[in-house]
């Protein structure tokens, strides 16, 4: 629970394949297929002017419109109540936490003091809440745990229409967990119900994020369409929805335009500005009566006239990958590589990483090369851990000089665990949670203001400063480190034996000491028996 003043943003996403449950942080863009699961617990908004100087977004005082992205809830007055610092957030990020667990049928109650951490910089409030003290900011990982069905039965009841008519129909778990990557995310924010803001609601936005890969799917063909993907048609739009569309990217590059053919023909076509890029987009209209009209049912198809085999594609702006290196179980370091692929333009980057306590770093070793120079960052904030309490904080502000790579290395020495603190499959290893990376790249292209007025889906997926730059958030790889480990097979083997002659020793003395003993003398039976035996005996057969 919050005050008022400070109204959450709860968010949660979970994304990779598998069957237990997870939830992971929002990204505006991501990196690498990571089994990854977090939440992130913002009081405020992560597009406001951070720490270290760098802008993103819009301000958070100025309110939200009244026709935002989501479903708006009346904020009810039991929830007007003040929460003060210290303790009291802990406790409600610990509420929140297990809340959304038991939402979602999530792991979210497995996050504590040793996964949890307070960023400085690298998240701010969002909404309306105008909070630039990042105490009231709390963000755990969970790079263990990946997304299941389970996650998503919960994920589609918050819908207006459940999964029973609108785009959620496509929504069938068998197709959307055989594809190559998988993300889902919920949004809640407050905002402003009118112009004046003297009323407020809860804003909640739902998001999911699938990846197929059509080319192994079709049998090395590129073609695809929504019933080859899905095994499902659009019937209609949800009756509760204002806006429903479908959106088919057409955007091409020289020829490569003539040889696509979209089925059907949109009605309409639009322009947008996507992470500094310029990208053309096929609107199919749900809403619009006209598009049902020469069948019942919308079955988008995508097919290339001519086989494409040499398509090369773009390189994003910024990336980055993470990896660990060195030999033995006492030491190592982990090593991210940052790419600024930018012909012309340097820009900011701020880095979050979190390291668990079993891990201790050594700060002194850490070191930023690019191109063979020492990178110095002008912002650096570090929390060293503390056994089996909290993990290790480091964020920084590194400056990317245009096309160019730059390498940020960290020794680690790992520690001895308890044997109760091992996991069930110890031998596996154990997960490091991703960095996380926030930037504002500059764009390629000149882009205009107006488009992000005109264009509100893609504003609140991409938002942008200005024409110049484009906000973006993205996540690593998470990790795998091995921890020295004992060897269970030998416990297990002493634990067999003893409890077999336990079981032996202690069976036959306890037989001995309660069983009794009764002789029975032999019954040489009745009047009939004897009978019976004469005549045997005569008829030469045995006797009983």
């Amino acid at each position: 629970m919050v005050p008022p003043f400070s109204a959450p943003h709860w968010l949660t996403r979970a994304r990779g394949s598998g069957r237990s449950c997870s939830v992971l942080p929002r990204a505006q863009r991501k990196n690498g297929a990571a089994r990854a699961a977090a939440a992130a617990f913002l009081l405020g908004d992560e597009r406001g002017e951070t720490a270290a100087g760098l802008p993103a977004g819009r301000a958070a005082a100025q309110p939200a419109p009244i026709g935002g992205r989501g479903r708006h809830l009346p904020v009810p007055d039991a929830l007007g109540f003040r929460l003060a610092a210290g303790g009291r957030v802990d406790k409600a990020w610990k509420d929140l936490s297990n809340i959304l667990s038991g939402i979602f049928c999530a792991s979210l109650n497995f996050i504590d003091s040793t996964n949890t951490v307070v960023p400085t910089a690298s998240f701010k409030p969002l909404g309306l809440a105008n909070v630039t003290d990042h105490h009231f900011l709390r963000y755990a990982v969970l790079p263990r745990e990946v997304v299941c069905t389970e996650n998503l039965t919960p994920w589609k009841k918050l819908l207006p229409c459940s999964s029973k008519a609108g785009l959620a129909v496509l929504l069938k778990a068998e197709r959307l967990f055989h594809s190559s990557y998988h993300s889902q995310a919920v949004h809640i924010r407050p905002i402003c119900r009118d112009a004046s803001c003297l009323s407020m609601s809860w804003e909640l936005r739902q998001t999911l994020t699938v990846v197929f890969d059509s080319f192994a799917s079709g049998h090395g063909k590129k073609d695809w369409s929504l019933f080859k993907i899905f095994s499902r048609t659009l019937t209609e739009a949800c009756p509760l929805a204002s806006q429903s569309k479908v959106y088919v990217d057409i955007s091409s590059k020289g020829q490569e335009k003539e040889l696509l053919e979209v089925s059907p023909a949109p009605l309409s076509v639009h322009e947008a500005s996507v992470q500094g890029d310029r990208r053309t987009y096929a609107v199919y209209d749900l809403l619009n009566p006209g598009l049902f009209n020469g069948s019942r049912s919308l079955n988008v198809q995508l097919k290339w006239k001519r086989p494409q085999d040499g398509l090369d594609l773009a390189v994003p702006v910024l990336h980055a990958q993470r990896y660990v290196s060195g030999y033995g179980l006492e030491t190592g370091e982990i090593s991210t590589l940052i790419y600024n692929t930018h012909p012309y333009r340097a820009f900011p980057v701020l880095l979050l990483e979190t390291v668990p306590w079993y891990l201790r770093l050594y700060i002194h070793t850490l070191t930023i090369i690019t191109k063979g120079k020492e990178n110095k960052p002008s912002y650096i904030h570090y929390q060293p851990a503390q056994d089996r309490q909290r993990p290790h904080l480091l964020e920084m502000l590194i400056q990317l000089p245009a096309n160019s790579v730059t390498k940020i290395t960290i020794q680690f020495e790992r520690a001895l665990l308890k044997w109760t603190e091992y996991t069930p499959d110890p031998n596996h290893g154990f997960y490091v949670s991703p960095s996380v990376l926030s930037a504002l790249v500059p764009s390629v292209i000149a882009m205009k203001v107006e488009d992000e007025d005109q264009s509100p889906l893609f504003a609140s997926l991409f938002p942008s400063l200005d024409g110049s730059s484009y906000f973006v958030r993205l996540y690593t790889e998470p990790l795998l480190v091995n921890l020295p480990t004992p060897d269970f097979s030998m416990p297990y083997n002493v634990i067999c034996l003893t409890c077999t002659v336990v079981a032996v020793c202690y069976g036959s003395f306890y037989n001995l000491l309660t069983r009794t003993f009764h002789v029975e003398e032999p019954n040489r039976g009745g009047l009939a028996k004897r009978l019976a035996n004469i005549i045997r005996k005569m008829r030469g057969v045995p006797l009983l």
